[in-house]
């Protein structure tokens, strides 16, 4: 059996969401078994009672714990032996179901791995971020590009003032495949996406530039000050944006760009940053995630690739698995984020301290930080670009 540390065991986890037609359920399914420290055992895999059952051998979940609510898995989880119960609970469903289901979860004493953006508004993200803080439990938001070896690389280069003062950030997200209004063929992954009710009160910006967000947020450490945002929707009849860009104000006195596009004409999933600081530039392109370019002046440009060398920083070596020249990409990050959860996961249930704030892994105080992001966004659009604070309590370097 592969052990995790001196817990001897692998840890037991529950999927929420995932049934079948869905896509990131697998995903995190897929992530949470690639090194072979978890085990799916129990799920809740749709909100359909029946469509609920029916996904369960696509996981090999055994009827007995194929649940058709949280409650009932809650309920029947906390009722069986220690030895047999599960660890954790991922949360792979639309966005206005996640506050149920993870502060259900945290409060039942259950660690969670929840996608994001974490909670439909911003008051139930504080709601939920002090519930963790009582439980005490291990709470991860799946930000996955910050799994990458060179994220991790780029985080720790900054850290270490190898780029100097940061002056500049531009991060974006650039998809096409809402060009057109899939949402109203029944597509499934369209309709939620679009709709306010399960939504929230952002589209594109909620969706994807949240991770453009998050990305400059955990590379650079900058605390943000204020954000000027316009958002719109270019689709006739589209009730959220498909289009917007944001200017962010840093408390260093840095600027940063967010953009998203959800719009554009053959891009796929197109995340990249681009930072500048005094000393050096670097810029990284999740569809070519295995090289990142750092640029001095009067200098030749340095291409670091994963897994290259010794020049490699602790960071991103220990986010890769295989050697150069090999792709690694979505699913090994993905999966990075459940490796680095699932450290603390095991020194909580042997009784040890462990990391709460600054982890490596996208925490609560982060998704907080991202429904912040997304209100104010919204809220500045709503005023024709109004400066607005950014500043949140929660949000961490």
């Amino acid at each position: 059996m592969t052990t995790n540390g001196s817990l001897n065991r692998k840890l037991r986890m529950a999927l929420v969401g995932g049934g079948q037609g869905a896509f990131i359920g697998r995903v995190h399914a897929t992530a949470a078994v690639l090194d072979n420290r978890a085990v799916l055992v129990a799920g809740c895999l749709s909100s359909n009672a029946e469509k609920a059952k029916a996904s369960a051998p696509d996981y090999d979940i055994p009827a007995a714990r194929a649940y058709t609510s949280i409650g009932e898995l809650i309920l029947k989880e906390r009722a069986l032996p220690a030895e047999q119960r599960i660890d954790f609970v991922s949360v792979a469903t639309p966005n206005h179901t996640h506050f149920e289901i993870a502060k259900a979860a945290v409060d039942a004493g259950f660690n969670v791995m929840c996608d994001k953006p974490m909670t439909f508004d911003l008051a139930q993200a504080e709601a939920l971020a002090e519930a963790v803080d009582k439980s005490g439990v291990v709470f991860a938001v799946t930000h996955n590009y910050t799994g990458h070896p060179l994220v991790r690389q780029a985080r720790a280069m900054i850290a270490a003032g190898e780029l100097g003062e940061i002056n500049a950030i531009r991060a974006c997200y650039i998809q096409g495949w809402l060009r057109t209004r899939l949402e109203t063929s029944d597509q499934k992954q369209a309709s939620w996406r679009t709709d306010p009710k399960r939504s929230g009160a952002a589209g594109c910006f909620g969706d994807i530039a949240t991770h453009a967000y998050n990305l400059a947020r955990y590379t650079t450490g900058l605390l943000p000050a204020e954000i000027s945002c316009h958002l719109k929707s270019f689709e006739k009849g589209r009730p959220l944006d498909d289009y917007g860009t944001a200017i962010i104000r840093f408390q260093n006195g840095a600027l940063g760009t967010v953009t998203a596009s959800q719009i554009s004409h053959g891009r796929e999933n197109d995340v990249f940053i681009e930072i500048d600081g005094t000393k050096a530039s670097l810029s990284w392109r999740q569809e070519d995630p295995n090289q990142m370019i750092v640029r001095k002046n009067g200098e030749p440009h340095r291409i670091y690739t994963r897994a290259g060398g010794p020049y490699l920083n602790e960071a991103a070596a220990a986010a890769t698995r295989i050697p150069s020249g090999h792709p690694e990409g979505y699913l090994e990050a993905f999966a990075n984020l459940y490796r680095s959860a699932y450290d603390n996961m095991i020194l909580r249930a042997e009784g040890k301290p462990f990391e709460k704030l600054n982890t490596i892994y996208p925490n609560v105080n982060d998704g907080v930080d991202g429904m912040h992001f997304i209100q104010q966004s919204v809220a500045s659009s709503q005023q024709n670009g109004a400066w607005l604070p950014l500043a949140h309590k929660r949000a961490r370097k």
